[in-house]
């Protein structure tokens, strides 16, 4: 997409309905999007159309010193930076930047950078009814849905609103091109696996299959470009445009077992959220496979590849991205308890979500397997 701004739709909420029979509902509401190279440079004028005048800033550690840069833009609108974002939305690190808050007379929220930052917005644009304005540096999508998951106590929980929608983002082209390729490859696979649940969606709908699958041979196409050429200007624009359409995807319609599982991995063992979705994601696609074959050779003509699990694990493996949750700080002796955890009360979901099968796959993950159809 090549506007510099543009007033969009806000990702749709479908209905209790059957795409599959030709049935389903649409809805849609505003929201507004600035997409191009350069845009952050707007951040002043967008704060100001949201009639923010005293700004917090949020960020990870990591990211502060951007948080400084872009901020310095709102002039007098800033009032103060938070640099305390974490993974997984821990509630004790959301009531440390809701003090400042309180202490500072905040009136609007900016969040600049991945799914981590985001999701402290969306957490804190909850609790205080203001304004969220979000920057996003990586290709997550959270800045598109109405979904908030909140960790406590190792337990994190997932909430749905429309109140959780930023009231408007900046899709930069430049943030993203120093975003690392293997930072880059994980977030890509993270966005991925919104379109892929999307495609088998009880609500999903004919708008939303469009946008998964495009978004899906974006994101296919342009992140091993990003790998071997990190500062490919058509590669980061294809990337955070496929970025964009699966984060709507998320919003749009339900998630399945590969969502649940994730967030049980990620909520309980800690583990790096966008290398948990690209480890679990081919062996979620198998598992649901045999029943939902519609979206399996969608996924599979997005990848240009014969078969959707094995194309999505092989594209995992061109990314250089760990293969078993073994590697990224998952115990053996957690599948177990992961399995008990990821059926209970699981999202609606193609296949029937079973125990033994459960742990079958959460194993298979943990090793490394490539992913086999059961």
């Amino acid at each position: 997409m090549s506007v510099a701004a543009s007033d969009a739709v806000r990702p749709p909420i479908a209905a209790a309905g059957n795409a599959g029979s030709g049935t389903f509902a649409y809805c849609s509401q505003q929201y507004r999007v600035v997409f191009g190279a350069g845009t952050s440079a707007r951040l002043g004028e967008e704060a100001e159309r949201l009639g923010i005048k005293r700004a917090l800033v949020l960020t990870t550690p990591e990211q502060q010193d951007l948080g400084r840069q872009l901020g310095a833009g709102l002039g007098d609108r800033l009032a103060a930076l938070f640099a305390g974002a974490r993974m997984h939305t821990p509630v004790e690190v959301t009531n440390e930047a809701l003090r400042i808050v309180e202490s500072r007379d905040i009136d609007g929220l900016i969040a600049i950078g991945g799914g981590s930052t985001v999701g402290l917005g969306k957490a804190l644009s909850l609790r205080t009814g203001l304004p969220h304005l979000a920057v996003p540096t990586t290709y997550a999508g959270s800045e598109m849905t109405p979904i908030l998951g909140e960790t406590t106590n190792g337990i994190k929980t997932t909430q749905h609103s429309q109140d959780l929608v930023p009231d408007a983002v900046i899709y930069d082209v430049d943030l993203t091109v120093s975003l690392p390729p293997q930072v880059s490859a994980a977030s890509g696979l993270n966005a991925i696996a919104h379109a892929v649940e999307a495609l088998y969606a009880p609500d999903a709908n004919p708008l939303t299959s469009l946008m998964a699958e495009d978004g899906i041979a974006a994101l296919a196409r342009a992140l091993p470009r990003i790998m071997t050429a990190p500062a490919d200007a058509g590669a980061r624009r294809d990337a955070l445009y496929g970025a964009w359409l699966c984060g709507v995807c998320l919003g749009a319609v339900g998630m399945s077992l590969h969502h649940k599982l994730c967030h049980v991995l990620g909520g309980m063992f800690n583990l790096p959220h966008a290398e948990t979705h690209a480890i679990v994601l081919p062996h979620a696609a198998a598992y649901n496979a045999a029943a939902a074959s519609e979206a399996m050779t969608r996924i599979a003509r997005a990848l240009r590849k014969d078969d959707a699990p094995q194309g999505l694990f092989d594209l995992a493996q061109r990314l250089a991205l760990p293969r078993r949750l073994a590697d990224i700080g998952m115990p053996e002796d957690g599948i177990a308890r992961a399995a008990e955890m990821a059926v209970r009360n699981p999202y609606a979901n193609p296949r029937p979500v079973e125990r033994v099968a459960i742990q079958d796959l959460i194993a298979a993950a943990w090793r490394g397997d490539a992913p086999a159809r059961h």
